[in-house]
């Protein structure tokens, strides 16, 4: 209770309570910012992240499920969770894809002249090999539709080339990826109804380089497998341009990727029990899985390090949750989300009551807010907390899509709630080689956890 003149003060901070003057609201609201304040302060002064985010991406890298890293990074973050003294640390098991990319895929563009020139390729996730080279003629197409409008003897026996670039107008990139995303998706799917041999897909990313962006891909049982690829940005423009002044140029495409066996590995859960309501549950977590062309730092090593560092936040500022929050590090969200499946399945068959579920997933960049996916009386309960984060510049609250490995809790939680940060430099490294520890800011990544152990704290206080 606040007494007259009662100084608050935490750091730089100092807030005044006059006696009488502030209504039980305001009085609340001056507590829950200078508590937040204070989880800010420890993110700052002391943060783990980057330091955990430096182990996992330096010491293990690039973690495909089943692979040996992917291994390495459940029991790295299972002993991470042990050291916090949480009141559980545990792992639950999934069965997940196993897919290899072998030997570093190659390209050329053969011109009619024979002249030829390299083109900068992946093998998109999940693609069959080519069992040699392939090599054919090329038809260009901007999109799914107008594939299927092409006559069959103009695709038959060729590769597919999808140039569609992601929209540059859209001010919020995730929108541009997720318009470009159905050529990557299910494009050989369509290509091998037409009768191609093979298709390539313009990697999905606004800058102009010679990163080619993985990916995962779909085949339909019914339809012929082909090859799948990604080439770069500059790489797609180059052949386009190629293709206007030689029409029956030939692609020679070397793949040797290959789907094994399904193997177990586990999702890896920390909680620390709530202190009144220990069966009301707020989940926080990113994939701990990633593709392997580099360390799987953005994507997603910042959000299993901002979601364990919730946890660390909580009991570094001697925060006691009112409800249960769990930190989960899922596994194979990259390539068939069995790790989110799992953990929902689990807790259905548990009967566990989940108030809330966060996701971090676009990346350790600057803090802009969160996006909100339930009903619309709970958006508007969540968005009357925006005042408190102004101060931090993570005060964007809106109505959105909240992830991938958290929407399977979608009919058990009554909100699901995505961490965004700054998307504009995102895709231009997302799902390449060039996602690496190097391109990650502390201050920004930080900041980040700070922001969702915010958020958590509010929720676990005063609930939904």
């Amino acid at each position: 209770m606040l007494t007259s003149f009662r100084r608050l003060t935490l750091g730089a901070l100092v807030l005044l309570a006059p006696a009488g003057a502030a209504t039980a609201q305001t009085a609340t609201s001056k507590i829950d910012s200078v508590v937040i304040r204070k989880i800010y302060d420890e993110a700052l002064a002391r943060g783990q992240s980057y330091e955990n985010l430096r182990y996992l991406t330096t010491r293990i890298g690039g973690r495909l499920s089943g692979s040996p890293q992917a291994e390495q990074a459940v029991q790295w973050g299972k002993t991470v969770m042990e050291k916090m003294g949480l009141d559980r640390v545990y792992l639950q098991e999934v069965m997940v894809p196993h897919w290899v990319r072998g030997a570093k895929e190659k390209a050329q563009v053969k011109s009619s002249k024979g002249k030829a020139l390299n083109l900068n390729v992946c093998a998109l996730g999940g693609s069959v090999g080519t069992n040699g080279k392939l090599k054919a003629q090329v038809v260009e197409v901007q999109s799914l539709q107008e594939l299927a409008g092409l006559p069959a003897e103009k695709v038959k026996g060729k590769i597919v080339f999808f140039n569609r670039p992601m929209n540059p107008l859209y001010i919020e990139t995730g929108r541009a990826y997720g318009e470009a995303g159905d050529q990557r998706r299910s494009g050989a799917i369509e290509a091998a109804k037409r009768g191609a041999v093979g298709a390539l897909v313009r990697s999905l990313s606004l800058a102009h380089d010679d990163f080619p962006h993985t990916g995962t891909m779909s085949y339909n049982d019914q339809v012929a497998k082909v090859p799948a690829a990604a080439v770069s940005t500059n790489g797609a423009d180059e052949l386009s341009h190629l293709l206007r002044a030689d029409p029956g140029l030939t692609v020679e495409l070397e793949m040797s990727c290959q789907q094994l066996p399904e193997v177990k590995s586990y999702n890896v859960v920390g909680e620390i029990k709530g202190s009144k309501y220990p069966d009301e549950i707020i989940t926080v977590g990113g994939h701990l899985d990633s593709w392997d062309l580099a360390q799987g730092a953005h994507d997603d090593g910042t959000g299993c390090t901002q979601s364990m560092e919730v946890l660390r936040l909580l009991k570094a500022t001697g925060l006691r949750p009112e409800r249960t929050i769990r930190a989960v590090l899922f596994m194979n969200e990259e390539n068939g989300v069995r790790g989110g499946n799992k953990y929902a399945e689990l807790a259905k068959a548990a009967g566990e009551k989940h108030l809330a579920a966060m996701e971090s997933d676009g990346g350790g960049f600057t803090p802009r807010g969160f996006n909100i996916e339930a009903d619309p009386a709970t958006v508007r309960k969540v968005q009357q907390w925006q005042p408190l984060f102004v101060p931090y510049g993570s005060a964007e609250f809106s109505a959105g899509h909240a992830g991938t490995d958290i929407g399977p809790l979608k009919s058990q939680a009554k909100a699901l709630i995505g961490y965004e940060c700054d998307s504009q430099r995102y895709f231009d490294i997302h799902h390449t080689a060039a996602d690496t520890f190097d391109k990650v800011n502390r201050r920004e990544l930080e900041l980040g956890g700070a922001s969702m152990a915010a958020l958590v704290y509010l929720l676990s206080k005063y609930g939904l």
